[in-house]
């Protein structure tokens, strides 16, 4: 090709419409940018990113949500903030976040009560919470916490050796209690012999296995409780019901005379053949709604119902049909004998109970509360194990997010069911003891020992040569 006056000047126009058009492409992605956002967080566990449950969470919110950091103007410290709350406002469009600095604006610090550089006040709906802690957990809790729109008062029945919610034995509820208030939930006890009422702003009422005879007159008031339209968990065991016939005979249900058993657990490392799994839920059961985590239940028994109780009855946790409900002896090697009474699985240990039924209920104000009458629906759950909730076993599968569900469920919050932020799973790394010496001896001997040898060694060669 001849290069002439005429092809350079080509040439030159082509370089410099290149680098023209190039840079106006770059503006157009620029502004681009300013209009339109994406996000990818690539983290093992979406760590830098809202669990779906905190999402379902805020997508459920109606109102501003507003977070107040109480913190110096230290850019290190409210960067960390804007990033962690930037996370919620990606999700909730109308959540703000403003600083107030403690040292220059020391009354209104004072009058909220924080003590901590960086410490959070949440607001939504005409509720507070202070937060002292900076992660999706304790954030997303103490979100839902004040989004539920009035306390919500759960009541266990103690004096009979039911399970304590505040109890860290083995067979006690201290851990599904602790997350429950957590939730926002109050936790009571109730001491029927002692007083004898039920609340009335006792959103649930909770029998936990007890292990000795009710009075016929608790009975009685809880029968009555019952009848006026309260919401109940009644947590079975296999064995007799000490005293609670009548309250089965109201609810329509019957528990087995026998346990269940299965003895291809062992298949999972399970070594006990009492020790059952559900890993089915019916996809259409407000309580198991999108929930698909297998669940843990350990020496459960049958649940039977009557289809003209008065009640809507729904069986939502049901076992394998490979089970069966013992009623021999649990001893040696089990083997199923129906001429002897056992029964076929699949069988139903968990059943939840519904009616349209006049009933108390707790409206909150902006400075007080007051009880109303309001045509609502009575729910009520029947289980034929508590051991899946006790400190034992509450860890295991989807025991924790199922017990959360139910008493979300009974207390009327069917917004939270199935919301359980948990943190990314990488977060910290657990050692054996023989890792940890391993570890210590090579960084704190071997690596030096062999960079020191291999500095001896290239020293050695330089002086041969």
């Amino acid at each position: 090709m001849r290069v002439t006056r005429k092809s350079r000047l080509q040439l030159r126009f082509q370089n410099w419409s290149f680098v023209i058009l190039f840079l106006v492409v770059i503006g157009l992605l620029a502004w681009l940018s300013t209009r339109y956002v994406y996000r990818a967080d690539w983290t093992y566990g979406q760590r830098n990113s809202l669990s779906p449950a905190s999402v379902r969470l805020l997508n459920t919110l109606k109102d501003p949500l507003n977070f107040t950091a109480f913190a110096r103007d230290q850019p290190a410290l409210r960067d960390v903030i804007r990033r962690f709350v930037g996370k919620y406002q990606a999700v909730k469009k109308d959540t703000t976040l403003n600083f107030v600095n403690p040292d220059t604006n020391p009354q209104e610090t004072r009058a909220q009560g924080i003590t901590a550089n960086g410490e959070l006040l949440l607001r939504y709906g005409g509720r507070s919470e202070k937060l002292t802690q900076l992660d999706e957990t304790n954030v997303s809790n103490a979100i839902e916490r004040i989004a539920r729109s009035a306390d919500r008062y759960v009541v266990f029945l103690s004096g009979d050796g039911e399970r304590d919610p505040h109890g860290r034995h083995n067979f006690d509820l201290g851990d599904f209690g602790a997350q429950l208030t957590q939730k926002g939930f109050k936790i009571e006890t109730l001491n029927l012999a002692a007083n004898p009422s039920i609340p009335t702003n006792t959103s649930v009422l909770v029998i936990a296995g007890p292990q000795a005879n009710l009075l016929p007159g608790a009975v009685h008031i809880i029968r009555a409780y019952v009848q006026r339209g309260g919401n109940l968990l009644w947590l079975g065991d296999p064995g007799p019901l000490y005293g609670l016939e009548p309250l089965a005979q109201d609810l329509g249900v019957a528990f087995g005379k026998g346990t269940i058993v299965d003895p291809e657990s062992q298949l999972f490392g399970i070594t006990n053949p009492t020790i059952i799994l559900v890993a089915k839920y019916p996809p259409d059961d407000a309580i198991t709604r999108d929930f698909s985590t297998a669940s843990v239940f350990a020496g459960a028994t049958a649940i039977t119902s009557a289809a003209n109780s008065g009640w809507q009855i729904g069986d939502f946790l049901e076992t394998l049909p490979r089970s069966w409900l013992e009623t021999g002896k649990l001893q040696g090697h089990v083997n199923f004998e129906p001429e002897h009474g056992d029964k076929p699985g699949p069988l139903i240990i968990g059943v939840n109970l519904t009616r349209e039924a006049k009933a108390p209920v707790m409206e909150s104000g902006d400075n007080a509360s007051r009880s109303a009458q309001k045509n609502t629906e009575q729910r009520v759950v029947v289980t034929g194990d508590g051991d899946f909730l006790a400190n034992a076993y509450l860890n295991n599968g989807g025991n924790l997010g199922l017990g959360l569900n139910i008493i979300n469920w009974l207390s009327h919050d069917d917004r939270f069911i199935d919301i359980n932020p948990r943190p990314a799973p990488d977060l910290t790394l657990s050692l054996s003891r023989t890792a940890e010496t391993v570890i210590s001896i090579g960084f704190l001997f071997a690596l030096p020992l062999l960079l020191l040898a291999c500095g001896l060694l290239i020293w050695t060669r330089r002086r041969r040569t």
